[in-house]
C-alpha cells in the first residue's frame, strides 16, 4: 500500500472515530442534566477548529474616540454561569497555525522555528508593549511562561458585558480574535488579569492609546458594551490621542 493512501486511510478513520466520540459526549453531558448545551458545545468542541469572523459586526475604519461613542453604556452584569470553556477548550487553528504560534508569529522578531516547520515558535525577542521591555522568548516547560497571550479584552470581563447574549460560534471568534490578541510579558499579564481599562492600564504609558483603541475595536466588533467608568477613562487617555485609529488585526 503506498504511503499516501495509508495515511488518507489513517485520517479518515481518526475523523470518524473523533465524531462519533463528540456525539456520545454531548449526548451524555445533556443526558446528566449537569450542564446546559452551550456547555456541553463548548466542552467538546474541537481545539484544531478554524477561527472565523461568521456573525460578528464588521468595524470600520475611524477613530477610536468616534468609535467609543458608539458603543453601549451600561452597568457589569453578573458573573453568573461564566465558564471558559462558554468561549472556547483551549487555541483553535488560524490557517494552518494553532492562535497561540499565530501571535508569536506576527508579534515576535528574530524567530527559530521548531522542527523545521512554520507554525512552532522556538524562541525569538518580544519588544512587549505592557512595559516596554526586550523579552528574549525561549520554548520551553518554564521559560514560554515569560511570553503570554493576553486577550485585550478579557474574556470574563466580556461575559459580564454581553457575551452572555452572543452566539456560541461567535464567542468562540472572540475568543481566537488577532484582533483581541497580543502577545505580552507574562507576569504583567497575570496582574491585569481581568481588569477593565478603569481598573487596568499597561505601565507602558506610551502604548495606552493603542491599547484603549484596540479594547474599543474588540468591543465594537463584538457587539459589547462600556460601563461608564470603563468609557471615562478610556475618554482620558484618548484626550491626549484623538486621532487615535482603530487596529484592524
Amino acid at each position: 500500500m503506498r504511503l499516501s493512501t495509508a495515511w488518507s486511510k489513517f485520517c479518515t478513520s481518526k475523523t470518524i472515530a473523533k465524531s462519533l466520540f463528540t456525539a456520545l459526549a454531548v449526548g451524555a453531558l445533556l443526558a446528566s442534566g449537569g450542564t446546559s448545551p452551550q456547555v456541553a458545545f463548548a466542552a467538546t468542541r474541537s481545539a484544531d477548529a478554524t477561527y472565523t469572523t461568521e456573525g460578528v459586526a464588521k468595524v470600520s475604519a475611524g477613530s477610536a474616540i468616534k468609535a467609543l461613542a458608539t458603543l453601549a453604556v451600561k452597568g457589569r452584569a453578573a458573573k453568573t454561569g461564566y465558564s471558559r470553556q462558554l468561549f472556547s477548550d483551549g487555541w483553535g487553528q488560524i490557517g494552518s497555525c494553532d492562535t497561540r504560534n499565530f501571535i508569536l508569529k506576527r508579534d515576535l522578531t528574530q524567530i527559530a522555528w521548531r522542527r523545521n516547520g512554520t507554525c512552532l515558535v522556538a524562541s525569538g525577542v518580544l519588544n512587549d508593549p505592557y512595559t516596554g521591555r526586550i523579552i528574549h522568548f525561549v520554548r520551553g516547560l518554564k521559560s514560554s511562561l515569560a511570553v503570554q497571550i493576553d486577550h485585550v479584552v478579557p474574556v470574563s470581563d466580556a461575559w459580564q458585558k454581553g457575551a452572555q447574549q452572543i452566539s456560541s460560534a461567535q464567542r468562540y471568534s472572540f475568543y481566537n480574535d488577532p484582533l483581541n490578541l497580543l502577545a505580552v510579558d507574562g507576569p504583567t499579564n497575570e496582574a491585569k488579569s481581568d481588569s477593565d481599562a478603569a481598573s487596568w492600564l499597561p505601565p507602558n504609558k506610551a502604548f495606552r492609546c493603542a491599547y484603549v483603541a484596540r479594547q474599543i475595536a474588540v468591543k465594537a466588533k463584538y457587539r459589547l458594551w462600556v460601563t461608564a467608568a470603563e468609557k471615562y477613562a478610556m475618554q482620558n487617555i484618548l484626550a491626549s490621542c484623538p486621532a487615535q485609529p482603530l487596529p484592524s488585526n
